[in-house]
């Protein structure tokens, strides 16, 4: 089976060679594979958990993403407790299983998933992923009917925040949350801000229909499907170079803003 564990600690760290031990011993026929993202960026672990668990994936793949800042609750906490672990069966039999902290499931409820607590404790370790997750994890992945406890409601879950930073992938594409296409036709020149930094930028259909050299605001290869469709989100691409160091490397959840720009004459 195809085990994604989408986290931040990156591939070198000890803490992911200690949950994916774990993992292993639970599941020991699981093909482990990390993706890292920004220390608390649950943005970023919702988007990369949406792209593999809501597209094609072999059967039994399973997603598990575990980003935890224990924001939940800012007093004193009793047995290291935190944010409860939720999980979804989706459709294809692909499963989900995560820590339901800031926008990490927004993006499967924006694609109308049902989503419920795993039937598991949300305390007992500092390290919960190590610790505690694995049980849980293995659980969903057997297919255990008790794997799922009560359902989380809808408004427990934030909404999908529009025109922000959700992943800067390898390149230095910035892939954000704005829909494609979009509200402006390609060809378009707009003015985008990123934080501090502005440029100038082409709307295209595609990343590479603008030439080297230039900032295209462009339908990118992100997104997954919809009832009644394609969900596709707009990104930053900048051929040739890096768009995520012409806007300054802007944090996962940094404002993206963008308005037609006014050609001098």
């Amino acid at each position: 089976m195809l085990l994604h564990l989408v986290a931040d600690f990156g591939a070198g760290d000890l803490a992911f060679a200690e949950v994916a031990q774990r993992l292993k011993r639970r599941l020991p026929e699981a093909e482990l594979v990390l993706t890292a993202v920004p220390p608390f960026a649950t943005l970023a672990a919702g988007f990369v958990s949406a792209q593999l668990a809501l597209n094609e994936a072999p059967p039994g793949t399973l997603v598990f993403h575990n980003v935890a800042p224990r924001r939940d609750d800012d007093g004193p906490r009793a047995d290291n407790a935190g944010e409860r672990l939720v999980a979804a069966r989706l459709p294809g039999g692909t499963g989900v299983v995560g820590v339901h902290a800031g926008y990490a499931f927004s993006f499967f409820k924006q694609a109308g998933v049902e989503l419920h607590y795993a039937q598991v404790g949300a305390a007992g370790s500092q390290f919960r992923s190590r610790d505690v997750f694995p049980d849980a994890v293995a659980a969903l992945a057997r297919g255990d009917a008790d794997a799922l406890h009560e359902a989380l409601p809808p408004d427990a879950v934030p909404d999908v925040p529009e025109g922000r930073v959700a992943y800067v992938d390898g390149f230095g594409n910035l892939k954000t949350t704005w829909p494609a296409p979009g509200a402006f036709a390609p060809g378009t020149r707009v003015r985008v801000r990123v934080g501090e930094a502005e440029r100038v930028a082409f709307v295209s259909g595609g990343s590479f229909s603008v030439p080297a050299g230039t900032l295209a605001f462009a339908t990118g290869s992100s997104g997954w499907p919809l009832a009644g469709g394609t969900l596709r989100f707009m990104e930053l691409f900048l051929r040739g170079g890096s768009a995520a160091e012409a806007f300054g490397r802007p944090a996962v959840g940094a404002r993206v803003e963008v308005a037609l720009d006014a050609v001098p004459t």
